[in-house]
């Protein structure tokens, strides 16, 4: 009876927000900007982030209690670059015995930009290799940040891409320390405004590959927060090829603009985003994030790590 009740207000807040909130989360919450989510074979998990030579937490369960590690990469990037220590967007992905961990080396508002790689065999310590051949800089169509390695079923493929022409993919060698080529292959584009998307992250449910991305402003919302709608949200398109033909639930292809909206701000959750997809042991498909918590307060420091269970059921994701 207990149950019954609770998925009945369960039921009840979705219906109201349109979305469930954010599974609790103990310990450090917050320092999650852009968060990256694994699980070791021993249970423990660990989440990578935004800021601080790239952030270590781990926990026993994926709600905490979180601890703060280190820095992965503590003497900085190898990346002789401009924000070289002060990296972003981390990715990690375990490829047979080896974890490999995707950052960005970048400032705000340039193309001078690289996407490095560091590999581990234990989460805790890191070797960094530096650079994976794929960068930009002024005058090129798409900007070297946001990487996300993802395995198609034969080959690596990496998103990646912010701004300008926004989301690009291209294919990575196997092991994945390297490009295998220097092709691009663009896979999502919002036309209008200041092409506002990134942050893509691929994942594989039934015969579809999911293109998820943020969308929005996504930054500084203590001091400048934008017109209701325009902050960061979650959206989605598919496809049956992981290196092209997304298209958003309406048919509208993703590189001409579409994109399914899947979490946007709701109750105490504000601008969602920097996203990716876990498929964990216990509780199926999660979606992660970092959201501002309006009950703590809007900067980027503050923001929170979100974990939602994701339902396919209906061939699209529902948080």
């Amino acid at each position: 009876m207990r149950t019954s009740i609770i998925t009945s207000v369960l039921s009840a807040v979705t219906a109201v927000y349109g979305y469930a909130d954010p599974m609790a989360c103990t310990g450090v919450c917050t320092n999650a900007h852009d968060p990256a989510l694994i699980r070791r074979d021993d249970g423990t998990y660990y989440r990578f982030s935004t800021g601080g030579k790239i952030a270590i937490h781990s926990a026993p369960s994926i709600t905490g209690p979180w601890t703060y590690k280190g820095a992965a990469i503590p003497a900085g990037s190898k990346i002789n670059l401009k924000g070289k220590d002060d990296l972003w967007a981390p990715d990690v992905t375990k490829v047979a015995d080896t974890y490999y961990l995707y950052y960005s080396v970048s400032s705000f508002g340039v193309q001078d930009s690289a996407i490095g790689v560091a590999t581990s065999t234990n989460l805790d310590t890191w070797t960094d290799h530096g650079a994976t051949g794929i960068a930009s800089s002024a005058g090129k169509n798409y900007n070297a940040i946001d990487g996300a390695l993802y395995w198609d079923g034969s080959k690596f493929v990496m998103s990646f891409g912010s701004f300008w022409s926004d989301i690009f993919s291209v294919g990575m060698a196997n092991p994945p320390l390297n490009t295998s080529g220097s092709a691009t292959t663009p896979i999502a584009f919002k036309p209008e405004g200041e092409h506002a998307q990134e942050g893509a992250f691929i994942a594989k449910n039934g015969n579809y590959h999911y293109l998820f991305f943020s969308v929005g402003k996504c930054c500084g919302f203590d001091a400048n927060r934008p017109a209701k709608g325009a902050e960061y949200k979650i959206q989605v398109c598919r496809s049956t090829s992981a290196t092209g033909g997304f298209v958003d639930q309406a048919g509208k292809k993703c590189t001409e603009g579409g994109g399914t909206t899947v979490l946007e701000s709701h109750g105490f959750v504000y601008g969602p985003g920097g996203q990716g997809v876990f498929y964990d042991p216990k509780l199926g498909p999660v979606l992660y994030y970092h959201y501002v918590d309006t009950r703590i307060g809007y900067a980027d420091g503050q923001k929170k790590f979100g974990v939602n269970a994701i339902n396919f059921s209906s061939g699209w994701p529902v948080v």
